[in-house]
């Protein structure tokens, strides 16, 4: 499979989500049942990977947060004229219907009619993006429900000047041509990054050689530090605290939305992440496109990914992850103490 078709095409969602935050300070939004944000860039994102992938890849069926459902409804359909005027730079034949079209190709209520099928996340942390932090678009391929092949865009999420990521960098520009990165990831070929730069006013891939991620080969807890949200709607706060105390972690904790965080993981430039139930949420599932692109972006780094009993992540039950509960990620060398611990405290 040509791979660098989805570099183009993540390229241009970055940028267009960029364009559509240069324009609305706060972006437009309503919100949906679950109560989450819901944004132009959302559904102009998923329309415009939507119709390229359906363009490059016709026979891989996609599986997406987003329906069309919205843009069907009297709240959604004011939004339309929004996303023709930001996808056509992308796609010139757009129309309303085929906005409609590609949206619902992606519907995740068909899930599971494939085992192999592209997950896309079209804003990965859209509180983020809403707020001006971190977000991703999050696009992964998985075959036989085994994640083959992922890629996070991050578009203000370049590497600095020793190239390492600015851990907790809010997505404010600089005067820097580099905007953001790619990180993808091939089962048994590795972790990569690319830099997003800018250039007459449009995101273009570097032409430097890509450069290999490795986790960190932090042991010792007492020097590891970890990953958190800024947003604490489907986690367990209290938890992690007690965690953190157990293992006796002694880094600053990294906040940051989105799979953004399985990027710095991959980088080395953090050692730990979790992810607890909330109490308010005890049902909650997480889905598979909050997980397939940076659970191998993670592992093909060196670092480990299960679920908080320790079980591998189980996609092949529909769009959301029920026979797990939560997330353990780390970088691999702390990741059976940390599996230990959770039974400890109980969580």
């Amino acid at each position: 499979m040509d791979y660098s078709i989805i570099f183009d095409v993540i390229r241009d969602a970055c940028d267009l989500t960029l364009r559509i935050q240069e324009k609305f300070v706060t972006p437009e939004t309503w919100q949906k049942k679950d109560k989450s944000p819901v944004t132009v860039g959302d559904l102009a994102v998923q329309t415009l990977v939507a119709a390229k992938l359906s363009s490059a890849f016709p026979s891989i069926p996609l599986v997406a947060e987003e329906s069309a459902d919205l843009l069907q409804s009297d709240d959604g359909a004011r939004f339309m004229s929004i996303i023709l005027e930001f996808t056509s730079k992308y796609l010139p034949d757009v129309t309303p219907e085929r906005v409609i079209e590609w949206v619902a190709r992606g519907d995740h209520r068909k899930a599971g009619a494939s085992s192999t099928f592209w997950t896309l996340d079209p804003i990965d942390g859209t509180k983020g993006f809403l707020r001006g932090g971190q977000y991703a678009i999050a696009l992964a391929l998985l075959e036989d429900y085994k994640v083959s092949f992922g890629v996070l865009g991050l578009p203000c999420l370049p590497p600095d000047e020793k190239g390492h990521f600015a851990s907790n960098r809010q997505s404010t520009p600089t005067d820097s041509a580099k905007k953001g990165s790619l990180v993808y990831a091939q089962r048994g070929k590795g972790t990569w990054r690319r830099t997003l730069c800018m250039e007459d006013g449009s995101l273009k891939l570097d032409d430097d050689s890509p450069v290999r991620l490795q986790t960190s080969n932090v042991s010792d807890a007492r020097q590891a530090s970890f990953l958190r949200s800024f947003e604490a709607a489907h986690t367990n706060v209290s938890q992690i605290d007690l965690l953190a105390e157990r293992m006796q972690i002694g880094g600053e904790p990294v906040l940051m939305d989105s799979q953004a965080k399985y990027a710095v993981l991959a980088a080395g430039e953090g050692d730990l992440l979790f992810r607890f139930i909330s109490s308010k949420l005890p049902n909650y599932k997480e889905k598979i496109w909050d997980q397939a692109a940076g659970s191998i972006v993670l592992e093909e780094a060196g670092g480990k990914i299960t679920d908080l009993d320790g079980v591998d992540l189980d996609f092949s039950q529909g769009f959301e992850l029920t026979k797990n509960r939560g997330v353990c990620a780390s970088n691999g060398l702390l990741h059976d103490e940390t599996l230990r611990a959770i039974k400890e405290i109980g969580a």
